[in-house]
């Protein structure tokens, strides 16, 4: 048995294909280069639909989703400064609980629409600011940029946050997806597989990661001295972040797509242009750095590289990429767990015992 199911096939999908070798990300039948600019409502409609018992529209998805932030802003009111101090993925989670766990249609855009607004309900709380009601007219992204800011977001700024919804919308078999379905399995209902889900998200091995790219471009400062420093890190045996994929073995495909969305920010004066070239010229020294120091490791720039970057010129701060992500990958979450469901079997595999024999035993 390989340590940590690895190669091991634990379900049969139609959502979504990881092709490590090739660099390339199918979501439901189309490659993510051909939809990381659909409305992240209508990604979250081809996802969904199937899965219920009535058809899932793209068309109407964008005013369910308007009309359930609505519905599910009224759960900010129970965020005491208590659960205000937790960290903000903890509290994220405590609000969710608080929502139905249904497995109907209503409860899937409840939750879609809850990440996006209490993360930024939460981070306006923890700054001592009052929470912004949606706008069920807006489209998605940017309502979620405008009750973060308290200004209509630039149109640069609204497609790039839509992107990164997107394009981590799913993502195969990861270990979040993993444990929605498993809860999904028991027929417990959407919430609980959400919940499940961000548990598992929060870990620093699987969605912990894009924050210390910051603090590594704060580290570095300048393109002058990024060689240095990455020689620096690897002396120490410790690990660059950005860099790297347990599956992808080229480029990973959502890598470019944040990029793309970073320059288009950039060229409407969305970011800072000096941060976005000591990205580049960090991202190029690295990968020298590590194709010369471990030229048998395919180590390519990630997604968490450009999400830092993208998050932070959005205005997010660091502790939020987590519930960000989770906005995006809450998507992902239920059509999985509608998917498992489905197959009405619960999963349940097997161990292999490797402790002592009852023979050799101390008795009690």
């Amino acid at each position: 048995m390989e340590s940590g199911l690895e190669d091991v096939v634990a379900a049969e999908t139609v959502l979504s294909d990881v092709d490590g070798a090739r660099g390339q990300l199918i979501i439901r039948g189309a490659s993510l280069d051909a939809i990381r600019r659909d409305p992240f409502a209508a990604v979250a409609a081809r996802l969904f639909n199937g899965f219920f018992p009535e058809p899932v529209e793209s068309s109407d998805m964008a005013a369910a989703l308007g009309e359930a932030r609505v519905r599910v802003f009224v759960e900010l009111n129970h965020a005491d400064p208590a659960l205000v101090g937790l960290p903000l993925v903890d509290a994220l989670r405590a609000l969710l609980a608080r929502l139905p766990d249904g497995e109907d249609i209503g409860t899937a855009q409840s939750l879609l629409a809850a990440a996006a607004v209490f993360t930024p309900g939460l981070i306006r709380l923890g700054r001592g600011e009052k929470p912004l009601p949606p706008d069920p007219k807006a489209d998605h992204a940017a309502d979620m940029l405008r009750m973060l800011t308290g200004t209509t977001a630039r149109v640069s700024a609204a497609a790039g946050l839509n992107t990164y919804l997107v394009t981590v919308s799913d993502h195969g078999l990861n270990a979040s997806t993993f444990a929605s379905r498993v809860v999904a399995s028991t027929r417990a209902g959407l919430t609980s597989s959400a919940l499940a889900a961000l548990s598992a998200l929060k870990g620093p091995l699987h969605g912990g990661a894009p924050g210390p790219v910051l603090d590594m471009l704060d580290a570095i400062g300048s393109p002058d001295r990024a060689e240095a420093w990455l020689e620096g890190v690897l002396d120490r045996g410790d690990r660059l972040m950005g860099f790297g994929h347990r599956v992808y073995r080229v480029r990973d495909p959502r890598a470019d797509a944040l990029k793309a969305a970073l320059k288009d920010l950039a060229a409407d004066n969305g970011m800072d242009p000096d941060r976005l070239a000591l990205a580049e010229a960090v991202e190029e020294a690295a990968l020298a750095v590590l194709k010369r120091r471990k030229p048998d490791r395919p180590l390519e720039t990630n997604v968490e590289f450009y999400t830092a970057l993208l998050l932070e010129a959005l205005g997010f701060p660091r502790e939020a990429f987590t519930a960000v992500f989770a906005t995006g990958r809450m998507a992902g979450w239920i059509a999985h767990a509608r998917e498992q469901a489905a197959t009405h079997r619960l999963i349940r595999p097997q161990s292999r015992y490797v402790g002592p024999a009852v023979s050799d035993m101390a008795p009690y």
